[in-house]
């Protein structure tokens, strides 16, 4: 990114700041008859005690007979996140390292499992490679539920789902300017402004604008990206409102991750660890360039008798030019230093409109309250890849003494295979009830019908239907302590034919969940525990050799839908506010096993890239004596070993052809420093401290990754 572009954006922040306090100064803003809805009681905004994920309705977190967990933009600030992955590393059950660091995307695993990613409620990603990768300056909040989630999100989420909410416009005048330099010749400056249009504050408006000039850990790579978030509110009346969110957004980037094979990683090598840096691809040719637009509508309308309704919709329309090189297999050659490198193109698409509409409602009947929630959610998605992939065909690189530059020939744009455009319909029916009985008892229960169709240009269209339901029930004692149990369940189609000729099922989980949820009165404390069990069937595994003798194959080679894998669980996560310091801590155990399958070494597998064990603590102290404006963070993450995700295999004569791959545990020290004053806030961060070189994560395919390198970033932010 050029600097002068850099220059331009700062002047365009300043000027546009300078028009909106001017138009604020003119104004008196009456404000008498809006609603505001407070989304954190803490004082300093770190902690937030209510969110709309669970229940797809503003529900305090202590109400909710399921693991949520918050992260208010406050909190994402002090711990310096300079993107979503980063932002979850502290958070109970949610493992942000399956494959190290990637620029391309956010990754985590919730439970064990991949979640899909929300925005206001709205999915934003279908398959892979076609979509922007959000930025945290524009949320307000992120909301992380934990389980299968089906019954409120439709197709997807066994692990989970992470809502990303959006900031909104506000009637009082406030802006913000942020300029950041770091580590990787990192240069960031952002702004952030709202404030009322016009005199009696019925239209709102907020403007977000950032711009980054980066490379990465990884040589030749760059990190660059800019984005333009305005927004607007319209007051029709004391009942209706509408909030109008336009993105734009452009990301240069390459590939971080450079699929390093296992020995040289994991394992020893005979000329020592490859450099965490190493670049794989060609300088020049590597690249993963990605541009979105969107524009989402967010409309309420109070009834003022107890009911309302409420219409998200969403159109976003996304391109991702992709060419990159990497070795495949992933292994040396016989010299132990040289990987023989293959090509790989993508021109990916993605244009999506979806759309939630549902209708909130409370209604006494007897002595019980009903909170109902109806609704219908509608996906049209349409996802093209246009991809190439040319084996072996890219030379060979030396791990350990690069020399880049030889290859003769790349191939282009016009060696891209043509692929058919996909697209996917998915309309889902919904109704939830939460009852409040006696003084003590919360009851929910929720159903979903869904119907799925995915068709391509080429083949026939594939239907999907399926019910999934959710029941919570909880108690809440006198003492703030609220025990509670629940069931949900979750689908997800799965595309093809299997072995007898026949459309593949949808996979299913179901998770058994029982928990604690604490909140002290007086307090500012938040402390959650709960104890899960997942089981998903219709996993998709290969025939038994038994199965071969069935006359109604019709495919040998096929697959049939006899697996399942079992996940256990156990999650602590505390939230403690006092007025100097605040401690964020969590604690994660999480045990799986694929408990049926045909395919060789994978019975009794562990799931691939999750740790047995995540501990961390981050602690904020904000001393406010003489030391006032002062603030220090510090914090402690801990990861166990992942699997690979293969299985131990002994051959019938005693022999072991296969032994599963453990990642080393390792420990990792963050710290944030910085002094608040008047209009200012200077903050430095530092992740990983000692720059302990770690791989987060392997898989039984070959390759390995490598984590976050130190990094640190300087801020200086001045508020107005």
């Amino acid at each position: 990114m050029k600097i002068k572009n850099i220059l331009l954006a700062s002047i365009l922040s300043m000027v546009i700041n300078n028009l909106m306090a001017q138009e604020n100064s003119e104004s008196e803003k009456d404000t008498e008859n809006l609603e505001e809805i407070t989304v954190t009681a803490s004082t300093k905004g770190l902690i937030s005690y209510v969110s709309a994920t669970g229940a797809k309705t503003d529900t305090p977190i202590v109400e909710t007979a399921s693991s949520v967990s918050v992260l208010t933009a406050e909190r994402i600030a002090d711990l310096g996140a300079e993107n979503l992955q980063d932002a979850l590393g502290y958070v109970a059950g949610v493992y942000n390292g399956p494959f190290g660091v990637d620029s391309r995307g956010d990754w985590s695993q919730i439970r064990s499992v991949q979640p899909i990613q929300y925005l206001d409620g709205l999915r934003t990603n279908f398959n892979f490679y076609n979509n922007i990768r959000p930025n945290p300056y524009t949320f307000r909040q992120v909301e992380i539920l934990k389980g299968p989630s089906s019954v409120l999100y439709g197709q997807g989420s066994l692990g989970g789902i992470v809502n990303m909410v959006s900031k909104r416009p506000e009637a009082e005048f406030k802006g913000e300017l942020w300029g950041q330099i770091g580590s990787f010749d990192r240069k960031q400056i952002a702004g952030d402004f709202t404030g009322a249009i016009n005199n009696d504050a019925s239209i709102l408006y907020r403007t977000t604008l950032l711009l980054r000039d980066s490379d990465a850990q990884t040589d030749f790579v760059a990190d660059d990206s800019i984005l333009f978030n305005p927004s607007l509110t319209f007051f029709f009346n004391e009942q209706s409102e509408l909030t109008l969110l336009a993105n734009w957004q452009k990301d240069e980037t390459g590939s971080t991750t450079q699929f390093f094979p296992q020995v040289g990683t994991a394992l020893p090598a005979p000329f020592g660890q490859i450099p965490v840096e190493r670049f794989v691809s060609e300088p020049g040719y590597d690249r993963y360039d990605s541009e979105q637009q969107s524009v989402t509508g967010l409309f309420n309308h109070d009834f003022l008798n107890g009911w309302s309704i409420q219409a998200n919709t969403r159109y976003s329309d996304s391109e991702v030019d992709y060419r990159t090189m990497y070795a495949f297999p992933f292994s040396f050659q016989e010299d132990n230093r040289s990987i023989l490198r293959s090509f790989y193109l993508s021109d990916a698409s993605a244009e999506t409109y979806t759309a939630d509409l549902r209708i909130h409602g409370e209604k006494m009947w007897g002595n019980t309250l009903h909170k109902l929630v109806a609704g219908i959610d509608y996906q049209n998605v349409k996802t093209d890849n246009d991809s190439l992939f040319l084996f072996n065909a890219g030379g060979l690189l030396d791990l350990y003494d690069p020399v880049y530059g030889l290859v003769p020939q790349f191939p282009t744009l016009n060696d891209v295979i043509d692929s058919p455009l996909n697209q996917i319909y998915q309309t889902g029916i919904y109704l939830q009830d939460q009852i409040y009985f006696g003084d003590h008892w919360i009851a929910t229960a929720a159903l979903r019908r869904d119907r799925v169709k995915n068709k391509t240009e080429l083949t026939e269209s594939q239907l999907s239907k399926a019910i999934t339901g959710r029941f919570g029930l909880m108690y809440q004692f006198e003492n703030d302590i609220s025990p509670y149990a629940s069931y949900s369940e979750s689908f997800e189609p799965v595309l093809g034919i299997d072995a007898f000729g026949n459309q593949f099922e949808p996979r299913e989980g179901e998770q058994f969940e029982v928990g604690i949820k604490y909140q002290p009165s007086g307090t500012e404390h938040l402390i959650t525990a709960s104890i899960y069990k997942i089981i998903e069937q219709n996993r998709v595994t290969s025939l038994a050799p038994s199965d071969l003798q069935n006359p109604a194959i019709i495919n040998p080679a096929g697959n049939i839908q006899v697996g399942e894998a079992e996940i256990e669980g156990f999650e602590l996560e505390s939230q403690f506010e006092w007025k100097h310091l605040d401690i964020y801590a969590s604690y994660s155990y999480t045990d799986s096993e694929v408990t049926k399958s045909n395919t060789l070494g994978e019975l009794g597998a562990r799931l691939a890239s999750t740790p047995d064990h995540l501990f961390s603590t981050w602690a904020t102290y904000r001393p406010q004596n003489f030391l006032s404006g002062l603030k220090l963070g510090a914090g402690v993450r801990y990861v166990g070993e992942t699997s690979d995700g293969s299985a131990r295999v002994v051959l019938p004569d005693g022999s072991i052809a296969n032994e599963p791959l453990l990642t080393d545990t390792y420990t990792l020290f963050d710290l944030m420093i910085g002094y608040e004053k008047g209009s200012y806030d200077f903050t430095l961060n530092v992740d990983n401290v000692s720059d302990k070189t770690v791989v987060t994560s392997c898989l039984a395919r070959g390759d390995c990754f490598y984590g976050q390198k130190r990094t640190i970033t300087a801020s200086v932010k001045y508020k107005f």
